[in-house]
């Protein structure tokens, strides 16, 4: 903003006193509008400043774009150049309103961006939110960082729902994205909000570089900072930004229209941004086409709605009543309500159930914030461990990220139940595919990536998470299959944490028999090696379509490593191959799973690859050594009594059926489940 010199004590002097609505920056890293009178932005397409300070993005017109930007960009060149990671910090605060012109379909949204440019040559409305269009979106030449507030539905683009916040890199697919909801801190629980309300609401992006981390926090004007951010995301801004960069806002309105406005601004990159003085943001527009019948009638309906549930409020009382305590605080945005769930699944209804394990059913439900497709399990509480300690481990859980692990929303508590909220995955399990008769069997493409997904998702538990997590229930059951047949490890009731490099601590022995390492049946000690044993006996389900025990079959093919292992000594390892694949697979790729399965399988675990020489061997990156010949007796007196004895027992008992409801239990229980 260009002051003249003698003007400037005095702004300065009402910059300190609070006492202007338009902005003032005692440099170019920080600038605050209470409102936007007299703002020099650089406006483009129909974004405009009415007379009383509000910045209108877009109107009712269609197929439009409307976009502000702070005049002068922010220099980032001294971060770069010295290596100064901290200096590429940034925080931002602004108060927006969405006012659509039909109640229930808004516009494409507002983005907040970060650009070197304030031109997007070829940009288009609609979903680009105009800034990019179909060839330039998701091109890193754009070295553009944006936060959408999106209130379209773009299946083709990824979007999770019509009512979302999206964090976006060089293009319009959301790098992560959540529905839109906000921590109340008065009630502990998280609350929705629609962007196309009307009213306004406040956003807070704030960017810590030194520990790379970008955070999104989105609330009602009427509430506080909320203390849990909505987004969080791990993001490296010194490979986005360039020298300079210019900060602002982005809207379009395609075929739906809303008019979209920023009632205030606060932008800091060397501390905090200063607050927004409420008081002083311009008033919204009325609108004028509401007529006295239509607020009669929504007068009327609200009384009658009042009165029902005066009515009905002590019985819905009892009915939706949950259990709270005040350390689960803490969990709150991972903290779901019980009515939500109740709604989400129509009430636990017979036509949503899914399945039933050992420990509960399992529920289809959608939840009614969002339109997103959950599976909720109702557990029961166990008296062998303290419930503090459970919701902190399934907490954790919820804290694995990765694109083949069936991602643990959260969890509710309501008098002798936990309920635990899943990802839905439509085509369920994998063991269906592979084993039911009835079912259409995938091919072996498919199941090559099925088998690299699951690998690359063991070596995010190993290896690249804060704490080393131990599955120790890996099998074709717990493999979910979503939309696309992509392959995603799930169920992780027996899952263990330990911290890198610790010693592993002797416990009961838990799992699936078929699948249990012979060292565990020894010693109680669960490993990475052992996940490796039971990640190998699924490599030879994938590839024999077989289970590891089957009781009808003769002695020599009883136990599928032992099957597989006689072939392999006589060169014949090809014909445990699948027959329902009628010899349709890559033949070096089958001979490598087979492989690999008995490799992984050995009976001593230092012999056994990790799994990042696993997916190595899987990509092709290293090619698998020879097998140190071992006899299948080295795996023990134990682990041949315990399969042999329970692979007779399990002709008596019915397996469980459902993907969704498998031994969800705590890491300290004990538990052995049989093969199915």
């Amino acid at each position: 903003m260009v002051v003249a010199s003698e003007l400037l004590p005095f702004l300065v002097c009402c910059f300190l006193s609070l006492k202007y609505s338009s902005s003032l920056a005692q440099d170019e890293t920080q600038f605050i509008y209470n409102g936007f009178n007299g703002a020099n932005l650089l406006l483009n397409g129909i974004a405009k400043i009415h007379p009383n300070g509000l910045l209108e993005l877009t109107n009712t017109s269609k197929q439009q774009i409307g976009r502000a930007f702070f005049p002068s960009p922010q220099n980032f060149s001294k971060s770069l150049a010295n290596n100064n990671s901290d200096s590429l910090s940034f925080f931002t605060t602004f108060v927006f309103a969405i006012l659509p012109q039909v109640p229930t379909v808004g516009g494409h949204g507002i983005a907040f961006v970060m650009s070197p440019s304030t031109e997007f040559k070829g940009s288009m409305a609609t979903q680009y939110l105009g800034l990019f269009n179909d060839s330039t979106s998701g091109s890193s030449s754009n070295h553009v960082l944006a936060v959408e507030l999106d209130t379209v539905l773009s299946p083709d683009i990824g979007d999770i729902n019509n009512n979302h916040v999206g964090i976006n890199i060089n293009g319009i697919r959301s790098k992560v994205s959540a529905p839109v909801t906000y921590f109340s801190d008065k009630e502990s629980i998280n609350r929705t909000l629609e962007l196309i309300s009307g009213k306004p609401m406040q956003v807070w992006i704030e960017y810590n570089a030194t520990e790379k981390l970008l955070k999104v926090t989105i609330a009602p004007i009427t509430s506080e900072k909320p203390l849990h951010p909505l987004l969080s995301t791990f993001l490296d801004l010194s490979t986005i930004f360039c020298d300079l960069m210019f900060v602002g806002f982005s809207s379009s309105t395609g075929e739906l229209v809303s008019r979209q406005y920023i009632l205030g601004w606060s932008f800091n990159r060397s501390g905090q941004a200063v607050a927004l003085d409420k008081a002083q943001l311009p008033s919204l527009p009325r609108n004028r086409k509401s007529n006295f019948p239509t607020i009669l009638r929504i007068l009327i309906a609200t009384l009658m709605l009042l009165m029902i549930f005066l009515i009905a409020y002590m019985i819905r009382r009892k009915k939706y009543e949950e259990v709270r305590e005040d350390w689960e605080r803490e969990y709150g945005p991972q903290r779901f309500s019980y009515k939500d769930l109740f709604r989400a699944t129509k009430g636990f209804k017979d036509k949503e159930f899914l399945g039933a394990g050992g420990f509960g059913r399992v529920y289809r439900g959608t939840l009614p914030s969002s339109n997103v497709q959950v599976a909720v399990k109702k557990v029961s509480h166990y008296s062998t461990i303290g419930i503090k300690q459970f919701v902190s481990e399934i907490v954790s859980m919820g804290r694995l990220r990765h694109r083949n692990l069936v991602q643990l929303l959260g969890y509710c508590r309501r008098k002798g139940e936990l309920l635990l909220v899943y990802e839905y995955m439509p085509n369920g399990s994998l063991d269906k595919f592979l084993f039911r008769s009835g079912t259409p069997t995938i091919s072996w493409r498919q199941r090559y990536q099925i088998l690299k997904g699951v690998a690359s998702a063991l070596l995010y538990l190993h290896d690249e998470w804060e704490q080393v997590v131990l599955h120790r229930d890996v099998k074709a059951s717990n493999i979910l299959l979503d939309a696309d047949l992509n392959g995603r490890l799930g169920d992780f009731g027996l899952a263990k944490f330990q911290d890198h490099g610790a010693t592993p601590q002797t416990t009961f022995v838990v799992g699936t028999v078929g699948y249990l390492a012979p060292e565990l049946t020894r010693t109680g000690r669960a490993t990475t090696c052992s996940d490796v044993f039971a990640f190998g006996t699924f490599l030879l389900e994938i590839a024999c379509g077989r289970k590891p025990i089957e009781s009808s079959r003769s002695a020599e093919e009883l136990i599928l490593v032992d099957w597989v292992f006689d072939h392999w000594k006589r060169g014949l390892i090809l014909l445990t191959s699948d027959p329902r694949l009628e010899g349709n697979f890559e033949i070096e790729e089958m001979k490598l799973v087979l492989t690999l399965g008995l490799f992984c399988c050995h009976p001593v675990p230092a012999t056994r690859p990790n799994m990042r020489q696993v997916v190595r061997y899987l990509d092709g990156d290293a090619k698998l050594p020879e097998i140190p010949l071992f006899n299948t007796a080295d795996l023990g007196s134990d682990f041949y009594h315990l399969d042999r004895e329970v692979s007779h027992q399990s002709n008596l008992s019915a397996p469980a059926t459902d993907n969704y409801s498998r031994n969800f239990i705590s890491s300290s229980n004990s538990i052995l489940s049989y093969g199915r």
